[in-house]
């Protein structure tokens, strides 16, 4: 990447190019030219930093407390990369390899061996439905699949499939075939397949490098060394051992991604094979959980439920969250209740290897409403989606992206890619943001989901944030809703508390006291659940086909 023109130290806005620049200082990456895989990466920074090998868990399972340590998990993702580089299997570099399963230890040891022989891992989702994984499929064409058997007969016959919950799979975790010499990766090559949630279209396949790769986890390598290094300076004790408990499952973006992190920091990681809000406080409880990356779902059920009181949870020191807009009112109300927590916000997408900006220290963090400044070797852009124009600091635009972390393109599908990364490699993100004076990036909303009403646009994500704090609602989504005068007007879907027995004015007069006249709420209907992908994302698609299939009843 070429050195940045002059810009603004403040706010990282060059006026020449209208871009902003990183205020992160710069994070070193390994020559383009040298072969090296993301496992051998990732696996390099846990031996610099951690000689002997750490004596804790590298992985621990929520439900079943099995674990694996550092030298077994070393020792049987390497014996596993030699099995499938061997007879019978004979995966080699570009190989695709379709794993379906729910997040469990074995899915960390196939991701590093698969990975460090070249071939390409594309998880996808286990409860997706038979059409689905076979569009998925038409469009990473496997040579091979691994699944479980809950779930294997979801995918086509016609492929391969290795049940990682047989006994003949855990043979290979341990098995003797002498050890041979890696292939050689470039950088340049594909590491994965990665879906995009399809909550605005149908499902993508996001190809990401291992240079891609690399780049995230040499940035939060960066991060943690820079964090140490002042601790020490300040004379602050060591902090302690992080342990991290996965609740974003390892076929999405951010788990797959923080599963590299957390190997190359030697943290032990706490995997949930399913999703659920009592075992994960139990989980806290017993494993003295430090950090939790997170959706905006999970920090209102950790704010609202009266469950939370009856565990453990001083441990926790760290909830990261992204995947949505994060609201100032329910960010405050999350530190009211957990002062000792810290609260890292951050956005990214599955195009971005799921990162792209976070706040970094207690400071940044109580900029609330931020998703943070834009990580190091990153560009951004806020462009107006009507003009084209790249607009300065505190105008609201479309985002665009440029650097080492960009994906190289869609699966398949030219057409997409070419709409969404143009030829000088900006990332058109789709998300409707601005930056302000301090360089601090704002998401508003995704510009497709935007209501038109009238000549005004209305974001969902700023109605859902005031609805999250009106006392007696669980959850709440909003969708537009057609109207023949006003084109869409704002419809919410609201889950009550327990007991609470709300009605629809009491919601549409709570709204409309702290909103202009055109963002009001205009219609309501309570349901028992917002629909919603596994990182936490509103599916308003299910939304507004439950709206339009029920027009005249309150759903």
């Amino acid at each position: 990447m070429p050195p940045p023109p002059s810009f603004d130290p403040r706010s990282g806005f060059s006026p020449t190019t209208r871009t902003f620049h990183s205020l992160r200082h710069e994070t070193p990456l390994p020559p383009e030219s040298l072969p090296i895989s993301a496992t051998e990466f990732a696996l390099s920074l846990l031996r610099s930093s951690s000689s002997p090998l750490p004596p804790h868990p590298v992985l621990l399972d929520a439900f079943s407390s099995a674990s694996l340590s550092f030298t077994s998990f070393l020792s049987q993702s390497s014996s596993l990369a030699t099995a499938l580089h061997s007879s019978p299997f004979n995966l080699s570099p570009g190989s695709v390899a379709f794993i379906l399963s729910p997040s469990r230890l074995e899915i960390s040891l196939l991701y590093l061996a698969l990975i460090s022989i070249g071939v390409v891992v594309s998880p996808a989702n286990p409860a997706s439905s038979p059409s689905e994984i076979l569009h998925q499929i038409g469009l990473c064409k496997p040579s091979i699949a691994f699944s479980v058997s809950s779930v294997a007969s979801k995918i086509p016959s016609e492929i391969p499939v290795v049940l990682l919950d047989s006994p003949s799979f855990i043979s290979l975790l341990s098995s003797k075939l002498p050890n041979s010499p890696l292939p050689t990766i470039k950088q340049s090559d594909t590491a994965a397949i990665l879906y995009s949630s399809g909550t605005t279209g149908r499902v993508k396949g996001v190809v990401l490098t291992h240079r891609n790769l690399i780049a995230c986890i040499a940035d939060q390598h960066r991060r943690r060394v820079t964090r140490l290094a002042e601790a020490a300076a300040a004379g602050d004790p060591p902090p302690p051992q992080t342990v991290a408990l996965f609740t974003i499952p390892l076929f999405h973006v951010f788990g797959f991604f923080m599963l590299f992190r957390a190997i190359a920091h030697g943290e032990t990681t706490v995997l949930m094979e399913r999703f659920e809000f009592g075992a994960m406080l139990r989980a806290i409880e017993k494993h003295k959980v430090t950090f939790v990356p997170a959706a905006p779902p999970l920090i209102v059920g950790l704010v609202k439920s009266p469950d939370v009181s009856r565990f453990d949870l001083s441990s926790l020191e760290t909830m990261a969250v992204g995947g949505a807009p994060l609201g100032r009112e329910l960010a405050e109300q999350f530190v009211a209740r957990f002062p000792n927590v810290e609260l890292v916000q951050g956005y990214g997408l599955t195009e971005s290897c799921g990162s792209a900006s976070a706040t970094v220290g207690p400071e940044e963090s109580k900029m609330y409403g931020s998703a943070g400044r834009i990580c190091a070797n990153l560009e951004a852009k806020i462009v107006d989606p009507s003009t084209g124009e790249a607009l300065g600091p505190g105008q609201r635009g479309e985002l665009w992206l440029r650097g080492y972390i960009i994906m190289k393109g869609y699966v398949g599908d030219d057409e997409a890619t070419s709409s969404t990364l143009d030829r000088e490699g900006w990332l058109k993100t789709g998300d409707l943001c601005y930056i302000n004076e301090d360089g601090f990036l704002y998401i508003v909303d995704r510009l497709k989901e935007l209501i038109k009403y009238k000549a005004y646009q209305v974001p969902p994500a700023e109605l859902e944030r005031i609805l999250h704090t009106q006392p007696g609602i669980a959850d709440a989504a909003v969708i537009p809703y057609p109207d023949e005068e006003a084109g869409e007007i704002p419809m919410a879907f609201v889950v009550r508390q327990p007991g609470a027995h709300l009605t629809e004015k009491e919601i549409m007069d709570f709204v409309s006291k702290q909103v202009a006249p055109y963002k009001k709420i205009r219609r309501v209907a309570f349901v028992n659940a917002i629909p919603k992908s596994p990182a936490g994302k509103i599916l308003r698609r299910e939304l507004v086909r439950k709206a339009l299939s029920n027009p005249t009843s309150k759903l």
